[in-house]
């Protein structure tokens, strides 16, 4: 099962994925250790996605401005497809 954390704002992308069977984390909850997730969904209202200036993460990065929750899904899907 895929771990994906999502920005708080996006509520309906992380209950959209959900129901699709993803793992889904609050962002702000997940950020002490981003290492386990395999995908970070954030609202892109922010120059500093993350918060920090400094993370490092292998996850995929997905900004979900001006996207739907299939738009997001089918990003996920092609990224580990």
């Amino acid at each position: 099962m895929r771990k994906i954390a999502v920005e708080r704002s996006l509520e309906n992308v992380k209950s959209y994925l959900n129901t699709k069977g993803y793992d889904v984390t609050d962002l702000e909850s997940a950020r002490a250790n981003l290492k386990g997730f395999d995908a970070i969904v954030v609202s892109g209202q922010n120059s500093n996605l993350l918060g920090m200036h400094d993370t490092r993460t292998k996850a995929s990065v997905i900004n979900a401005k001006g996207m739907t929750p299939e738009d997001v899904h089918a990003q996920i899907t092609n990224r580990f497809s």
